[in-house]
Formats: structure tokens, sequence, C-alpha cells
């Protein structure tokens, strides 16, 4: 085997490593949503278990796992815009509750 198809071999193997861990978290929150938890526990767990995920997937399938002023450069002003809409939109969502149950 050449020196070339046995790092292919690898990287195969990594992606299916990958793969697995991604399928298996997935399971794992279709599970915990048939499961009667609390809602903030629920929503923290599965929260962790997407952050985990799209950390995953940034890093391999996106290949920047030994790029990491690409990754800092693609995660820091995503999570900057994710915060900035949570703050402006979750306001709203107390009036549209006195909107449903006054």
């Amino acid at each position: 085997m050449s020196a070339n198809a046995h790092e292919h071999a690898e990287g195969n193997r990594m992606y299916l490593v990958v793969w697995a861990w991604l399928l298996f978290l997935t399971v794992v929150e279709v599970v915990l949503a048939y499961i009667q938890l609390p809602t903030a526990p629920m929503l923290i767990t599965l929260m962790g278990l997407s952050l985990v995920k799209a950390g995953l997937i940034v890093a391999y399938f996106m290949h920047l796992k030994f790029e990491r002023s690409s990754l800092i450069w693609a995660m820091v002003p995503m999570w900057l815009l994710v915060m900035v809409l949570l703050f402006v939109f979750f306001p709203d969502s107390f009036r549209a509750l006195d909107l449903r149950f006054p």
C-alpha cells in the first residue's frame, strides 16, 4: 500500500468516527426529546450537545481543525450575531406571551 493510499484510509476512518459520534449525539438528542425532563435542564443539555456537534462539523468536515485563526474568525462573529439577535428578539417574547395569556 502506498503512503498516499494509507493517508486516504486514515482520513476515511477519521470521517467515519466523527460521523458515528454525530449520529450518537443525534440519537441522544432524540431520546431526550421523548424523556419528560424539566424544560431548563433539557434545553441546556440540547444546546450543549448541539454546540459539540457544530464544533465537530466545523473542525472535521469544514477542515478547520488545524486552522485556529480561521476557526476563530468563523465562530466568534457568528456567536456575537446570535447573541445580539437573541437580546433583540427576547424581550418581544414577553409581549407575545402577554398577548396570548392576558
